[in-house]
């Protein structure tokens, strides 16, 4: 599982995660791109992106709004560019709520977080309320409402120990293992906030119908258990399988609470054209990251969104080397098709845009790639 999704960049007043996505309506599924680390710290540095944005066909991102004047005024000036947002809604917590302390040198990827289970339903209603409010005074409709980021995952869940046991836990886990047990007590808290996003969402003007999801989940494509060595004694983190989260939230009423299940996947990069490096890609695709996907409307779950997918491509070089990656993509499209056709996948974020600390971008060279256009071009998705 690649560490890129443990990053964070900042859009103006937007908090910009590594999931910001162009929009692109193809069969019932949303095709877009992380904007990853863009920089857009100024008025001028915002405004050529959005004009790079654009240009490349995007009509939406994925990102948190500025709850001050600035941030209302920066998501006017995306919408008269004609693109929307997929709002990303942090957890609120009460003041001085006890952090667990962020370890850089043993634990650089593993943020100071609050443990989920103290997060506080009164404070996001009060937040998202008067949030959304001003939003729709503006006219604002958003494209989507996703709750949180990688909540099974120890960088952005402070339920989680650290050091862990170095382990993916599952459904079983959350009910018998002392640590497990106490990630799921998170779980049933965070359950509580997307009850009250839910009614808020329900009971607005213009945004009753706007989409709620999932946090991302996180998927590590291999069976629950002991992570595989090398890692060092007192560095180990653990995680919950995508599996198992959905799993446990179901069965203590997510369904009502969400149209979507949002998850996040790195496939593997091994092999690209060769005929057994792409059966265990989409096996494990089947297996680790969409197994819980439905149509909407079955009662048996819900359909998905990824929300980060993507490869890495360290060649920096003008014009760039991307055969493998192009090799890829084209290969993950095809995996992904049938999903977008059963419409158990809604929504296909690749990352990222801009990314020179993972080497995952595909606009370089002051131009979108083959590989970019391929993983976004909404023609490349509609037909077979």
């Amino acid at each position: 599982m690649k560490k890129v999704q443990y990053l964070v960049a900042f859009f103006g007043c937007l908090l910009v995660t590594p999931f910001e996505s162009a929009f692109a309506q193809t069969r019932d599924a949303m095709v877009g791109i992380n904007l990853g680390h863009a920089q857009t710290d100024t008025v001028e540095h915002q405004t050529a992106l959005l004009d790079d944005l654009k240009a490349a066909g995007v009509h939406v991102i994925r990102a948190g709004i500025g709850a001050d004047d600035k941030g209302v005024d920066l998501v006017k000036r995306i919408y008269a560019q004609g693109i929307k947002i997929l709002w990303i809604l942090p957890l609120k917590y009460p003041p001085n709520v006890p952090v667990r302390p962020w370890r850089p040198k043993q634990f650089p990827g593993v943020w100071a977080e609050p443990a989920i289970s103290l997060a506080d339903p009164d404070q996001f209603r009060a937040y998202f309320a008067l949030l959304l409010a001003k939003l729709e005074a503006n006219n604002i409709e958003l494209a989507g409402f996703e709750l949180g980021n990688e909540l099974n995952m120890t960088p952005f869940n402070g339920e989680f120990p650290v050091p862990g046991q170095g382990k993916q836990f599952g459904l079983n886990d959350l009910y018998h293992d002392p640590e497990a047990r106490q990630i799921a007590k998170g779980y049933l808290q965070y359950l509580k906030v997307l009850s009250v996003l839910k009614d808020i969402r329900d009971h607005s003007k213009l945004n009753q119908h706007t989409p709620i999801m999932t946090a991302g989940f996180g998927a590590y494509e291999a069976p629950e258990g002991a992570f595989p060595p090398p890692a060092k004694p007192g560095t180990q983190t653990d995680m919950v399988s995508v599996n198992g989260t959905i799993e446990f939230m179901r069965a203590n009423g997510l369904d009502k609470l969400v149209d979507a299940y949002a998850v996040h996947v790195y496939p593997w990069a091994n092999g690209p054209g060769q005929v057994a490096a792409a059966t265990g890609r989409q096996n494990r695709l089947a297996r680790y990251v969409l197994a819980e996907c439905r149509p909407a409307g079955r009662g048996d779950g819900k359909p998905c969104w990824i929300t980060e997918w993507g490869f890495r491509n360290t060649d920096t070089s003008c014009p760039m080397h991307e055969a493998d990656q192009v090799a890829l993509i084209e290969e993950m499209r095809n995996n992904f098709r049938p999903y977008v056709e059963e419409r158990r996948l809604l929504g296909l974020f690749y990352y990222a845009w801009v990314d020179p600390m993972e080497n995952f971008g595909v606009f370089r060279c002051g131009l979108l790639t083959q590989s970019g256009r391929l993983a976004i071009a909404p023609e490349y998705w509609g037909e077979r």
